[in-house]
């Protein structure tokens, strides 16, 4: 996957949570967690991009650092909130499967620029 087409598919990403969000029940539970996830699922964008855009190889792994954990916290916050009623479960299954994929590919890059770091710092 090229840079380009991650940027898109993060930023599908984050349209996704803010629309789940702006289902949520408007009470302090979907309020909350409305506002963590939307907070989650648009950095997993913003910092991607950010990301591409890193000054030093070591930028570029901290941004991508700053990814993986937003990806995570957004899959806590749509794995919970049917554990809360705040969605139906089948609703979100879609969404969690996209966030954990986003994750792996994230995690994947992480390694494979270690990796060309490593390989770099031998010659």
């Amino acid at each position: 996957m090229t840079p380009e087409e991650m940027k898109r598919r993060t930023r599908a990403f984050a349209v996704r949570c803010v629309k789940l969000a702006a289902t949520f029940s408007k009470n302090t539970a979907g309020d909350v967690m409305g506002r963590q996830l939307i907070k989650a699922g648009t950095s997993v964008a913003a910092n991607y991009r950010a990301s591409c855009a890193a000054r030093s190889h070591a930028d570029f792994l901290n941004k991508l650092g700053i990814v993986e954990e937003e990806t995570d916290e957004s899959v806590f916050w749509i794995d919970f909130a049917p554990d809360v009623n705040l969605v139906k479960r089948n609703r979100v299954a879609g969404l969690i499967v996209e966030s954990q994929e986003i994750l792996a590919i994230i995690i994947a890059s992480q390694k494979t620029a270690k990796a060309r770091r490593r390989i770099k710092s031998k010659k």
